[in-house]
């Protein structure tokens, strides 16, 4: 859960970036990345770039903690029954598992948290967490309006959380298992555990983030649209994710399209990841879980 709320705030002025490009906010929709990131404390304020961080907050402790511990579990299920090929396998697929995991458990939240960030300063439909949570349940057909875009995001969950466990784990093993002098130490409560040191443990969550990005990137266009949906003029054109994938591709193609804010996504997320495994990793030497 630390490792989660720690992460997220490090990048979370990126993140609101992201959902305005992402959806094409009328306000910075002519905008590319870095003007958007000048022109939102202009027009709201500098904590603009904080907007729907509350709400992320809230989320991302729950969805941190479950994907860790899921990831633990799964790892020793997978391996327990002998499922997959090699280890390497068998962290692809407990990565894979956990993010589902995560993503199905605080969904509702995430909804409510992007159509904050997707508010400008003047034009508030939802005044805050708990009248947004009111609205899409009134006006948007109750619980399933909460879980609008699932199926892009359980889609793209299992590539992305799959992948950045795999790349992490097996980056770590083959690390310490060819230079376990030049790249770890022992860990703080357990000194015959090897650990990455700090700098190396950020290195390898960087380029985690970076290979999981990039393979599940399109899909996280698809279920930001389809979250916002009533939110949108172009609603109806993106009620399920097909229909969303192949809109956004005949609408505006595939690098202004399905991979509009990639650029902003490699900044946002390679530090991002990089803090969330390195604090991840320090906080179980913290509480001796090694």
């Amino acid at each position: 859960g630390v490792a989660g709320c720690c992460a997220k705030t490090t990048t979370a002025p990126l993140d609101r970036v992201k959902i305005l490009l992402q959806a094409h906010n009328h306000h910075y929709k002519h905008l590319g990345v870095f003007s958007t990131l000048c022109a939102v404390p202009k027009k709201e304020g500098y904590l603009g770039l904080y907007k729907g961080n509350g709400a992320m907050m809230i989320r991302i402790f729950p969805y941190g903690a479950i994907q860790f511990m899921a990831f633990d579990q799964y790892k020793k299920v997978v391996i327990k029954k002998r499922l997959g090929i090699s280890g390497h396998v068998h962290r692809l697929m407990a990565g894979s598992m956990a993010g589902i995991t995560a993503v199905i458990c605080t969904y509702p939240l995430d909804m409510v948290r992007v159509r904050l960030a997707f508010q400008v300063k003047g034009e508030h439909k939802y005044m805050g967490i708990i009248h947004a949570f009111k609205m899409i349940y009134t006006k948007e057909g109750g619980f399933s309006g909460f879980y609008r875009g699932l199926m892009p995001t359980v889609v793209g969950m299992a590539p992305y959380a799959g992948f950045s466990f795999f790349t992490f784990g097996t980056l770590k093993s083959i690390g310490l298992a060819q230079a376990p002098n030049l790249l770890g130490r022992p860990s703080l409560d357990n000194p015959d555990v090897l650990v990455l040191k700090t700098h190396v443990n950020l290195l390898c969550g960087g380029i985690a983030g970076a290979i999981a990005q990039t393979i599940s990137y399109p899909l996280d266009v698809t279920r930001r649209r389809m979250q916002l949906g009533a939110v949108l003029p172009d609603s109806e054109k993106c009620l399920t994710m097909v229909q969303t994938l192949k809109y956004v591709y005949q609408q505006h193609g595939i690098r202004r399209g399905l991979y509009r804010g990639l650029s902003l996504n490699y900044i946002r997320c390679i530090p991002s990841q990089a803090v969330a495994f390195t604090t991840y990793e320090l906080m179980k030497q913290f509480l001796h879980l090694n």
